[in-house]
Order: C-alpha cells, then structure tokens, then sequence
C-alpha cells in the first residue's frame, strides 16, 4: 500500500510521500499508520487533543490533519481541564473523543475522569498506537520504554519534513530523536531541561537569585542576574550545538532540524542552526495517532 501522513489530501502539485518497504531486519520493528494515511473519514474526526508535560500542559482541537485553538497551560490540569470545557462549549457532539499523552502519570486518572464527566471517550496513547503502522521504524531494544510524546514528535516531524531528521523537545528535559533517510527511529539524548538548570543554581547555592526567562542575553554578566543569564543562554546552546553536530556526525548525516516545547523559540534565537521551531507537533501527532488507535 501507499499512504500519505496527517494530511487529509496532497495539495495540488504536493508529491506524496509513500512508506518505506517492510525490512527484514528483526531489529527494526514495523511502526505503520494505514488507517490513518489517504483515509479521509478518519482525518475528518474531530477530536480534543492533551498533551500533558512537566511543565506545562498543551490543548487542542485536531480535526481533517490540522491542530487549532491550541493553549499552553502552566496552571497544571486546573487550568487545562478549563481549556478543554471551552473547546466543548459549542456541544460534544461531532467530537469523537480527548486523544492523551502524559509523562505525568500522578494526573492520568484525573483526566480520564474529567473525559468521562464530558462524555467522551478517553484515548490514552501508548507506542502500541504505533504498532501498526509503517511511517516509522523503531530500531530499539525496548520500545515499550519511549516516551509516547517522543514517538509523536517524531512521527509529525517526519510527516511533516521528512526525513533523515532530528526532532528536539525543549521541555523541563531536554530530548532529541534522530530518525535516518530510511524513516527509522535510530534513539535518542535525554538532559537537563533548561528551567532544571536554573532551578538548581537557585536552589543549590546560597545567594544566587532565581533567574527569570526570557529576555536577550547580554554581551556580557556586568551582574549576577546578567552572569547567570550569559551562562545559561550561551552554555545551553553550546549543549544543543555539540548534541546535533555529534549526532550528525555519528551517522554521517545532514539531518534536517525541527524543535518544539516551550523553550525552543527562546533557546535557539541565534545559536546559528537551521531549526524549524514548531510548539504543536506533539499535538499534530496525538490526533492521527488516537483515531488509528479508535479504529482498531
């Protein structure tokens, strides 16, 4: 078969991109979207899409491929949970159910719950949404042990950009997943988040303050609070720097670069790589990704 990701038809003059064959290799295991892919009732669900992260806990609306009226929330699941009864202001019906991703188990249940009470139908998603389809391949011992927003992102940004490509997450961790030509997912780098990094100068020492984000980066610390922000700025994009060279140097590719998490845009002003800064494309991911897995 031939399949066409998270969009709902090519637009015209668009190539379509076709999966890669089936391997052999019994280490690379088969990741397909069939359903989803050039099956236009499935992209016409209309679905509220959660995306629950450390720090922050994004919301929207995915309905024929697209990602709208999406909020970023810092006020854990009081606020998002108020996000979501707005986007069924209107009635649920046409709703076809709230597609979850967490890395934040303590609240899963509160959330199902609060699906419930909507009277939609709760979508967790797990790695086995991707189970069946073939616009990735894991080459991984474990897969079960991924993240299901990492698999998202990389499934969108793949969607999305094609690969080879290496998607970055700026969230309290920092994440990359580097996916080769062959549309297989490779691994990954887990550190430090940025807001890790400032919380633990603030709390580890006695008089340095709590920085505040945001802001240009001075030429130079002609303070503590400008030291701070010199260091932070400029040393976290070193990191990232040495992360994608390393890696593309590992595999001897030029891997295309898309970043997304509430940090990203901030991060990576000036550090002089060619990013693609995208903040929705673990949601863009979530929907496709949930109505497969309601398909079943």
């Amino acid at each position: 078969r031939s399949f066409l990701a998270f969009s709902p038809r090519p637009a015209d003059g668009a190539t379509v991109r076709r999966s890669p064959s089936a391997t052999s290799c019994p280490a690379i295991r088969s990741v397909r979207f069939p359903k989803i892919l050039l099956c236009y009732n499935i992209c016409a669900v209309k679905l509220i899409v959660v995306d629950v992260g450390n720090t922050s806990t994004a919301v929207g609306l995915w309905s024929n491929g697209r990602v709208t009226r999406v909020s970023h929330c810092d006020g854990g699941f009081a606020e998002a949970s108020e996000r979501v009864k707005e986007l069924c202001a209107g009635g649920v019906r046409g709703l076809a159910g709230v597609a979850y991703l967490s890395v934040v188990p303590k609240v899963d249940a509160r959330w199902q719950r609060h699906a419930r009470v909507l009277g939609l139908p709760f979508v967790r998603i797990t790695h086995h949404a991707l189970s069946a389809s073939r616009t990735l391949m894991l080459d991984y011992p474990r897969p079960e042990t991924i993240g299901a927003d990492r698999l998202a992102d990389a499934a969108a940004a793949v969607s999305s950009y094609g690969a080879p490509v290496i998607v970055c997450d700026f969230g309290t961790a920092f994440t990359a997943a580097a996916v080769t030509a062959d549309r297989v997912w490779r691994g990954g780098v887990i550190a430090p988040g940025f807001p890790l990094m400032r919380d633990y100068l603030f709390e580890r020492t006695a008089k340095l303050p709590r920085m505040e984000l945001g802001g240009p980066c001075p030429k130079i610390g002609r303070s503590t609070e400008e030291a701070m922000r010199f260091g932070a700025l400029v040393g976290y994009r070193g990191m990232v720097r040495e992360i994608v060279t390393t890696l593309a140097r590992n595999f001897r590719t030029d891997f295309k670069l898309v970043a997304t998490g509430g940090f990203a845009r901030w991060v990576l002003k000036g550090i002089g790589l060619p990013f693609v800064v995208n903040p929705t494309v673990t949601l863009q991911a979530a929907g496709p990704l949930a109505a497969a897995q309601m398909e079943e």
